[in-house]
């Protein structure tokens, strides 16, 4: 079979170009890609939960541990695209070739349970809202989503299919409108977002690391680093910069915009989610918060039903962009690991096995919403395993990209290098924080 898919992206025909003055705006747009869609996926319906809770529980105390964390994620995800740019291989890819098979086995093991967990209550949280908005049976809605998300996924053209989540990214813009919608005291927002107001009690130590936990995730590693290389191998001209280091320069800049406006926006929108749900919810002493459904519910008597609605609209929005990020990071990993033909580029008869894992992935999660478990207490325990496969991943990640018989002389940047390593062994303490929360 030929090394790159056979449904490559094509450029417009050269008469059909608009001129530059009108172009800009399109050729920043064009910048965006897997960075803008791995960052907006962080903010699924169970991320939502997370900054609904913390909102409603803290107020505005935990609003500094957003711009804290923000340039950690992205120097991580940063990181992951450069791996898989440079390599032409995604994550799992790299780790199959120069590391133990048992790594490799136990990573994308526990990545595959913690996937479908977060599936499932994704799509119960979908669904929630949908009936929130317009009654009817969840259990259909679930069903209905998931089959939405595989059939795209797996039948429409890569071109096509990143296109659709690109836009998708905009539906997030809800949580714009809905912050607008109610009275915030911005000077009070400005002041805990700026001065961390830190209480050394159990219940804000584990917002905290929920909130970190939320942000960093491992599929967010595998599948921008499966992005990066499937934008190159779609494209008939390019070739992994290790190979060829012909528009090296531009390619690096690309992912560095591309990473940095996607983790900004994700971090933007959560920390509206957070500012909105503090406004309303924490103010009227409501502090427990189990769903994002059951936030936006919350909202209708005190902030109204255009934002209780508006809110449940952006988490079945994000819902439809964070199953297939889930479904699809797991199927790179998985493909990767077992060397099948791998990437949305191939075509499902080319793509087989890969396709079907996105497929028994997503049908895995709407199995968790037919056993008697909470898919709420199953996300925690994804969040657990989520924390456990990211320190010694995101430390892999890191000797793996100073090594130059993985990089060639793409290692590395010092500044990444310094960011990477904090962001790992902040991410250890916030795993041993969650720990210490479990037992004690």
């Amino acid at each position: 079979m030929d090394d790159k898919p056979r449904d490559p992206m094509t450029a417009d025909p050269a008469h059909l170009r608009p001129d530059p003055a009108v172009r800009r705006p399109r050729r920043f747009w064009q910048l965006l890609g897997p960075g803008l869609i791995t960052g907006a996926s962080d903010d699924d319906p169970s991320g939502i939960a997370t900054y609904s809770q913390v909102g409603a529980q803290f107020g505005y105390g935990l609003a500094w541990s957003l711009p804290f964390s923000y340039p950690l994620l992205a120097a991580v995800q940063e990181i992951s695209a450069r791996i898989g740019r440079v390599t032409g291989k995604g994550i799992a890819g790299n780790i199959r070739q120069f590391y133990p098979a048992s790594i490799l086995r136990l990573i994308v093991g526990l990545l595959l349970v913690a996937n479908i967990i977060n599936i499932g209550a994704d799509l119960a949280a979908m669904a929630d809202a949908v009936k929130l908005l317009i009654g009817g049976p969840a259990l259909v809605y679930v069903v209905a989503f998931a089959v939405t998300c595989v059939w795209l996924e797996v039948f429409l053209s890569y071109a096509r299919y990143v296109a659709i989540l690109k836009w998708t990214t905009l539906s997030l813009l809800a949580y714009v409108a809905t912050v607008l919608a109610v009275h915030v005291p911005w000077g009070q927002v400005a002041f805990h977002t700026l001065v961390p107001t830190i209480t050394w009690e159990q219940a804000y130590i584990v917002g905290f690391v929920a909130i970190l936990g939320t942000s960093i995730s491992p599929y967010m590693f595998f599948w921008q680093s499966s992005e990066e290389a499937e934008d190159e191998r779609v494209d008939p001209e390019a070739k992994p910069l290790i190979e060829s280091a012909d528009g090296a320069e531009d390619e690096l800049r690309r992912i560095r915009i591309d990473t940095y406006v996607g983790m900004g926006y994700s971090h933007l929108i959560a920390f509206f989610i957070l500012v909105t749900t503090a406004s309303t919810l924490h103010v009227h002493g409501i502090t427990d918060i189990a769903t994002s459904a059951e936030a936006a519910e919350a909202l209708r008597p005190i902030a109204g039903p255009f934002a209780s609605a508006v809110f449940a609209l952006g988490i079945v929005g994000t819902g439809m962009l964070a199953i297939p990020v889930l479904a699809g990071s797991a199927a790179y990993a998985v493909g990767e690991a077992r060397q099948w033909p791998t990437g949305l580029g191939y075509k499902p008869r080319e793509a087989k096995a890969f396709y079907g894992t996105i497929a028994v992935a997503t049908l895995l999660g709407i199995g968790i919403n037919l056993l008697p478990i909470d898919p709420m207490k199953g996300l925690f325990w994804a969040a657990v395993i989520n924390g456990v496969v990211s320190v010694p991943l995101m430390a892999v990640m890191m000797v793996m990209s100073a090594r130059p018989a993985v990089m060639g002389r793409f290692t590395l940047p010092r500044h990444l290098r310094i960011m990477g390593w904090l962001a790992t062994a902040v991410m250890a303490v916030a795993v041993l924080a969650m720990f210490w929360t479990l037992i004690f």
